[in-house]
């Protein structure tokens, strides 16, 4: 499944258990080896919500949040059947999400919305290594200078709005910026485009993935940080590879909301490597 072009390989855990999803997500996300993708979404039964998920990285890292991932597995069991609710509750390393699928009068999922909860932006808690607030912060690297400002989405993020994102040589930035000493646990790392105060393009760094065609908490991150620093309004239509999400940031309560497709690409087995049981 992918939204917005970001794809895992989503598998149904509610009734078994997977071993290994560690090293099954490095199998299964090599696009010449494997079946391909971002890396690999657990589907699980959950004590404190309706579902639990578990997400991994290409590298086999295990991230906190994936907010096009959650929109998947909002489709995944509304498809299956597995709810019939439209309100559904997920559970992740980063909290409790709330999924709201908006649905057609034929009963075929539209999109989904999904309540990304308040940005963390103490440092200790995003976290990053610095005694001073990180917005619009310059840090060295070996392509010079760079501004850039943390936020957290449940999982850490590094924002930077410049201009000419799409020309960009990101694969050689990226895991300079990922890795900085700036942030201890590495991060997602955005690069922005101010358009209009409503429209940004954006490409990202992946922690553990590379560059990857959408982030769904990095658009957010990427809101948040273009209203601190007063660049974009609060409602915003982010252009990414894969294509579009509507981000806004509600000032009464302080969450950030995510709209944005869900597509299942294909259904079908797969064959795990012997060394995989092991």
């Amino acid at each position: 499944m992918h939204g917005a072009g970001n794809d895992y390989i989503y598998v149904d855990c509610t009734r078994c258990e997977l071993a290994n999803p560690e090293k099954l997500s490095i199998e299964m996300s090599d696009r010449h080896k494997g079946i391909g993708a971002d890396g690999l979404i657990l589907i699980m039964p959950s004590e404190k919500a309706d579902f639990r998920m578990r997400m991994f990285n290409a590298d086999g890292s295990e991230g906190e949040m994936c907010g096009n991932a959650s929109r998947c597995i909002a489709k995944y069991v509304y498809d299956h059947r597995m709810t019939n609710k439209r309100l559904v509750s997920l559970e992740t390393k980063a909290g409790i999400k709330m999924l709201s699928l908006n649905v057609d009068d034929h009963g075929c999922l539209v999109d989904v919305t999904v309540d990304m909860g308040e940005p963390i932006l103490e440092n200790e808690l995003i976290p990053v290594n610095s005694p001073a607030d990180v917005i619009d912060y310059p840090i060295a690297t070996s392509a010079g200078d760079f501004y850039i400002t943390a936020v957290s989405m449940g999982n850490p993020h590094g924002v930077i709005f410049t201009d000419g994102v799409l020309d960009m040589d990101i694969s050689h930035i990226g895991p300079e910026l990922e890795c900085h000493p700036l942030f201890p646990n590495k991060a997602n790392i955005e690069f922005a485009q101010i358009d209009t105060r409503s429209d940004i393009t954006m490409r990202v760094w992946e922690r553990g993935s590379g560059e990857t065609m959408a982030c769904g908490t990095g658009a957010c991150a990427t809101v948040v940080a273009g209203v601190l620093m007063g660049r974009c309004d609060r409602s915003v239509n982010m252009k990414l590879l894969g294509g579009n999400l509507k981000i806004h940031w509600e000032e009464s309560n302080n969450h950030v909301y995510m709209t944005g497709e869900a597509v299942t690409v294909f259904e079908g087995e797969y064959y795990i490597n012997a060394i995989m049981k092991k």
